[in-house]
């Protein structure tokens, strides 16, 4: 049996502290959503360690806010903002088809949870477009760019949520069944895991590492505007067994996949609490699904993706 990866870093480590000494300089980083909350945090780290960085975000007006926060925190200038919309896919080509250079590290964060009932221009259901076939084509179209890197990673932000229900292969877009927003959420972050599992094999003679991860359970960031208040089993106490952070412990994995040397050649793994993740044992929100991990899935849904964004590689 596989010993599990494990890290000097734990569920109260913060983005800073995992970037401590590590030198990014000459690299390029992007962060989608890296105009608030977990986003920003991590990007925060990824410049403070020398990277350039670009924040890719719906609202250009909020990233070159981010982008002078980012200065005035690291020191560091070489931070861009970039329109990004996931949910459309004609802007996620419009993006990948003005990029130019390497990247070395893709921190695909960007996300919703629990939306009311939505479609995309596409038709698509809002949250699986957003959080997963948007992030997808976003990925594969700069997979020329990242293999150019050499050595590059791919960071994908789940969830433990993806423990509430798998992939509906047979109606992601609730069409022919009741709009659940918390089985959409689900589905989104499941699928989240499988694009790294599938990534992982297909592109591992690129030298392109993509593992997937749980932040842990932060409230107060833009995920959760659609809430009124923290869903019930949000436990500050911890004693669910849910990891409850702050916005600088939540990055912290982002960023310990993203960079950190101690996952040099990891690839195709779930982490959370800075460590690979267990297998989930009902009862106890923690660990990751089978099927968030099963290889058949993940080629499924690989093929899937590519039949509904035209992306493929």
């Amino acid at each position: 049996m596989k010993r599990p990866i494990t890290t000097p870093f734990d569920a109260q480590s913060t983005a800073s502290d995992v970037v401590a000494g590590v030198d990014l300089t000459g690299k390029h980083a992007m962060v989608t959503g890296g105009g608030g909350g977990l986003g920003l945090e991590t990007a925060c780290a990824l410049a403070s360690a020398g990277a350039e960085v670009t924040i890719a975000v719906r609202n250009l007006d909020q990233a070159a806010g981010a982008a002078h926060e980012i200065a005035a925190r690291t020191g560091n200038h070489r931070t861009r903002a970039a329109q990004l919309d996931l949910a459309d896919l004609a802007s996620v080509r419009k993006f990948t088809g003005a990029w130019s250079g390497p990247l070395h590290i893709l921190v695909a964060n960007a996300g919703v949870m629990a939306t009311p009932e939505r479609r995309t221009p596409e038709g698509r259901e809002l949250q699986f477009a957003t959080n997963h076939l948007g992030h997808f084509a976003l990925v594969v179209g700069l997979h020329d760019t990242l293999a150019a890197a050499g050595g590059a990673r791919v960071a994908v932000v789940s969830s433990v949520g993806h423990v509430n229900g798998p992939v509906r292969f047979d109606d992601p877009d609730f069409v022919q069944e009741p709009y659940d927003p918390w089985l959409a959420y689900a589905q989104s972050k499941t699928a989240n895991i499988l694009f790294a599992v599938e990534a992982a094999q297909r592109w591992a003679a690129d030298g392109i590492a993509v593992n997937a991860l749980n932040p842990g359970r932060i409230w107060g960031t833009g995920l959760g505007r659609y809430m009124d208040a923290p869903p019930a089993s949000f436990d500050p106490s911890g004693k669910s067994g849910v990891s409850v952070k702050n916005v600088a412990q939540g990055a912290a994995t982002s960023v310990l996949l993203a960079a950190s040397p101690l996952l040099e050649g990891v690839t195709g793994t779930y982490f959370e609490d800075c460590q690979e993740a267990p297998a989930f044992t009902p009862g106890v929100r923690r660990g990751v699904a089978d099927y968030a991990i099963d290889p058949d899935n993940a080629r499924r849904l690989w093929d899937l993706s590519v039949e509904l964004t035209g992306a493929g590689h």
